[in-house]
């Protein structure tokens, strides 16, 4: 199972706390089966949201949940604190293509 995990940049762990967020962040759904053009490979996610939360986070890690060493498979850095106050906060992930996705390999 792959997992996304809002960081922030202000605590022990770096994993956000606050109302409406669960810790060790939601798995992600593969929308779209592996998928390919010309040498590059990629996978689609689902956009991940925590509904009616106030949190701030910088950034994210998507992880392989696999009970044991739960290794990192990528790092998502915001540009800046995004915060949602007792609101939607949502993970958009970038359009399934070659040139995009947040998985890809060439």
């Amino acid at each position: 199972m792959i997992v996304t995990e809002p960081v922030g940049l202000n605590s022990a762990s770096n994993e956000v706390s606050g109302t409406g967020y669960t810790a060790t962040g939601n798995a992600m759904t593969i929308t779209q089966v592996p998928t390919s053009t010309g040498t590059t490979a990629w996978l689609d996610f689902n956009n991940i949201t925590w509904g009616t939360s106030t949190i701030t986070a910088r950034g994210a890690l998507l992880y392989l949940k696999n009970g044991s060493s739960n290794p990192a498979i990528a790092v998502l850095d915001f540009g800046s604190d995004k915060t949602s106050t007792a609101g939607d906060f949502t993970i958009v992930m970038p359009a399934a293509d070659s040139s995009n996705a947040i998985i890809r390999i060439a």
